[in-house]
């Protein structure tokens, strides 16, 4: 009896016209490619590697969570530009007013995706998140892994929204 619902399962997922993914994803089972275009750096204050960084964090994401080929012009495509990377005090130390005990790094970006096979499923949308220091630490000394952090939480709610109806 397992045996015979095991494979009424696996039949009645492979039936439908979504794909199914042990990370919860719905990757569209006509879709044979995947795409990830270089994220142009738009930004005044981002330093020359973010670019790179989030679009290879980006492309290593979706081929890490789907079963598509990376390829240049694939039937889901992600395009866009890193929008915004500020730096601004956030929170004052206790006892004073004019010191700031941390600094918060923001990186948004602006995100388009299309699936060339069904139209109804692209969006352009902007995500942004950040990350806190000590005010006491030269953003320097800290940039790579703050940029590290908040590049794995946007490409969650970058593939969040393209896959799991976000």
């Amino acid at each position: 009896m397992k045996r015979f619902l095991a494979v009424f399962v696996v039949v009645l997922l492979s039936s439908c016209g979504i794909g199914f993914s042990f990370t919860g994803a719905s990757i569209p089972v006509d879709a044979k490619s995947i795409s990830v275009q270089y994220f142009q750096n738009h930004s005044a204050l981002a330093n020359s590697t973010t670019s790179q960084v989030f679009t290879d964090a980006l492309r290593d994401y979706v081929t890490s969570q789907s079963h598509l080929p990376l390829v240049q012009n694939g039937d889901l495509d992600f395009s866009g530009a890193i929008s915004g990377y500020t730096i601004q005090p956030v929170a004052a130390a206790a006892g004073t007013v004019a010191q700031s005990s941390l600094t918060r790094l923001t990186i948004s970006v602006d995100v388009t995706f299309s699936d060339k096979n069904d139209p109804k499923k692209n969006f352009n949308a902007s995500f942004a998140r950040f990350a806190d220091f000590p005010s006491g630490q030269n953003i320097t000394s800290v940039q790579n892994d703050l940029i590290t952090q908040i590049n794995k939480q946007l490409v969650q709610d970058i593939f969040d929204k393209a896959f799991n109806n976000w």
